[in-house]
């Protein structure tokens, strides 16, 4: 093998593919990045058994060949190299030669036919969407994605396809964010659980321009296609939330509110709710509504604080708790000046959506406040 390529290309490659090299393993072969030469392309590769990535690059390709070599070295060494053409090849000792002007390295390989192939996706339905919205459907969400690995189904984001509507759901357990959005070519109904971490790592490989990205799923697969970047994964199993039959339709209290100026009050309640060692739920903080006015508080061994702001307010008053990090969250994913936060009672979940986009919710389910 042997190739010259625009540090340029190699590099944005490998800051996608490295998503996916596996950390902890003991399959040394995970840690590598299969790289193949095919007529006048290179084609990188890594999975870790759960994601795969794969991304093509033109160079110019003196002889054709694969190897593996470990990714983490191979990349840190082709960051730090000059920005000018990098000559790539395999000596007679089978070592991985890079030289750069006055750059020479040689690195150890691995044998590229024990490299574990991509899952083979026989898309059964797809969807194409511009990226930007794409990001923006994923930013919108992710952070409500559980944790919790004893229920799995909620470590991913249910993406749902029906009557030409794309919903990306996200859901804990304690709040739940949902984003819509119609698309433009039509498309048959499906759903499919992807997990978290997929969505993290494509959310950084995509870009925000009106570019396409193909989404196909299978039985237990997805697939992303860019036009030179291919993500494959696997599918979260298990039934997710009916979210739809979870969100109240109705509200006896409503505020609204500038998105900033509330941001900025949990902000810095928050400096006092979460001070202490047994952090928020422990000491929610306590929202109260009165008429033309919202009053925020929080009292713990630390201190106390109190924040108060004149608003538009409509219904009842109100008392309720709630984990500031969970409001904190919603509002700044939202980018709109104004929204609405709408309240059942105390014990029911609060709903925040912004005032001119009907297709971002936000719900949180409250704490029960101490006398």
């Amino acid at each position: 093998m042997k190739i010259v390529c625009e540090k340029e290309k190699i590099l944005k490659a490998l800051n996608s593919v490295t998503k996916a090299v596996a950390s902890k393993t003991t399959m040394p072969i995970l840690e590598g990045i299969l790289i193949q030469t095919n007529d006048k392309e290179v084609k990188l590769t890594t999975y870790d058994l759960e994601i795969g990535i794969e991304y093509i690059i033109d160079a110019d390709i003196k002889e054709q060949g694969a190897t593996v070599v470990n990714a983490i070295m191979f990349s840190e060494i082709i960051r730090k190299l000059p920005d000018t053409d990098i000559n790539i090849s395999l000596n007679e000792k089978n070592l991985l030669v890079i030289e750069c002007e006055g750059s020479l390295y040689k690195l150890a390989t691995m044998n590229p036919d024990e490299f574990p192939e991509l899952p083979q996706i026989n898309v059964e339905n797809s969807i194409s969407i511009e990226q930007n919205s794409l990001k923006e459907m994923i930013r919108k969400t992710i952070f409500a994605v559980s944790t919790e690995e004893n229920r799995p189904i909620f470590t991913g984001c249910l993406f749902e396809i029906k009557n030409n509507k794309l919903n990306v759901v996200a859901v804990d357990g304690f709040r739940l964010a949902w984003k819509s959005k119609f698309l433009q070519n039509n498309s048959n109904d499906f759903t499919a659980v992807i997990p978290g971490r997929t969505l993290n790592e494509v959310n950084k490989i995509i870009l925000d321009s009106f570019d396409t990205i193909k989404i196909g799923v299978a039985k237990n697969q997805a697939l992303f296609e860019m036009e030179n970047c291919k993500i494959v994964t696997r599918l979260l199993d298990g039934e997710f939330l009916n979210y739809s039959s979870v969100i109240p339709e109705n509200w006896e209290t409503r505020v609204r509110v500038n998105r900033n100026n509330v941001q900025n009050c949990f902000e810095r309640i928050s400096l006092i709710s979460s001070s202490s060692i047994e952090k928020e739920k422990k000491y929610p903080v306590k929202v109260s509504i009165d008429i033309g006015k919202v009053t925020i508080s929080c009292t713990n061994q630390t201190g106390d604080a109190k924040e108060e702001m004149y608003v538009s307010t409509e219904g009842q008053n109100l008392e309720a708790g709630f984990n500031p990090k969970y409001f904190l969250d919603a509002l700044r994913a939202i980018d709109d000046e104004e929204i609405f936060v709408d309240f059942g009672t105390s014990i029911s979940p609060c709903i925040i959506r912004p005032v001119e986009d009907g297709d971002y919710i936000y719900m949180i389910l409250p704490i029960r406040l101490k006398d």
